[in-house]
């Protein structure tokens, strides 16, 4: 699990360290590497999950994936829990501060796409092609794309590009793990209310505004997302694969 220390990431965590609903047998449950670059958070994370689910069993690996050197690193972590690799869910990601398109600035524009695509696709080319080796057949894959993915991110430009290259990318890898049964999708969320996406810094009126674009009426919680993510790792979700699912309270009509 990347991207664990916070938001959906945590809530991912959180939801696959609960014993399993799926089979009806309420003593199984998953062993968690929570994975994410901020070592103080992550472990504060994994001491909350802790705390809320009695017999979690998680573990934390502080670990910065936007390079490629990070892949034994995960490789290796991962292999010393002895268990193969059931599910990966790659929830890292960040929206790098916005350059001036007008200013002339090509060096700042170029810097801007540059880091998002570390944050939000090199982190998960990275963990995916890291693990995949020692993967369950049968296992599931989840990247987290973003509703921005579809209309731009109203700043910065390289944010919903990149979120947009993993769709291409889920596609790629669902056709090459086909064989292996293991299923590859992307969950492409809309507004969650707390995430540090937005830096804690939303303004009230944007965020009146984007819940005013859903049919429901409300935000998304990071719960939304991590029970979709956990459905499509487990048994009964097993049959999804190579599919790009929008969760945003309909403020996108699916397209």
């Amino acid at each position: 699990m990347t991207g664990a220390s916070a938001g959906i990431g945590k809530a991912t965590a959180k939801r696959f360290a609960a014993p399993a609903r799926h089979d009806g047998a309420s003593g199984t449950r998953d062993k968690v590497l929570m994975v994410a670059r901020h070592e103080q958070r992550l472990v504060r994370a994994a001491r909350e999950i802790e705390e809320s689910v009695p017999g979690a069993d998680v573990e934390t690996l502080p670990l910065d994936l936007s390079d490629a050197d990070a892949a034994k690193t995960l490789r290796d972590r991962a292999g010393a829990t002895g268990l193969p690799v059931g599910a990966l869910l790659c929830c890292a990601g960040a929206v790098p501060p916005p350059a001036d398109p007008d200013a002339g600035d090509v060096a700042a524009v170029l810097t801007e796409w540059e880091s998002a695509y570390r944050a939000n696709v090199v982190t998960a080319v990275v963990a995916v092609e890291a693990l995949v080796p020692s993967m369950t057949d049968g296992g599931g894959i989840v990247l987290y794309s973003s509703i921005a993915a579809y209309r731009g991110s109203g700043g910065s430009g390289g944010y919903g590009a990149a979120k947009a290259a993993l769709h291409s990318y889920v596609h790629l890898l669902a056709t090459r793990l086909g064989p292996r049964r293991i299923s590859v999708n992307a969950i492409a969320p809309g507004y969650v209310a707390g995430t540090d996406l937005f830096g804690g810094a939303l303004p009230a009126a944007r965020e009146k505004t984007l819940i005013g674009q859903t049919v429901l009426g409300r935000a998304g919680d990071p719960v939304d997302v991590a029970e979709l993510g956990h459905y499509l790792c487990s048994p009964p979700g097993a049959y999804i694969t190579s599919q790009i699912l929008q969760i945003n309270g309909g403020s996108l009509h699916g397209v």
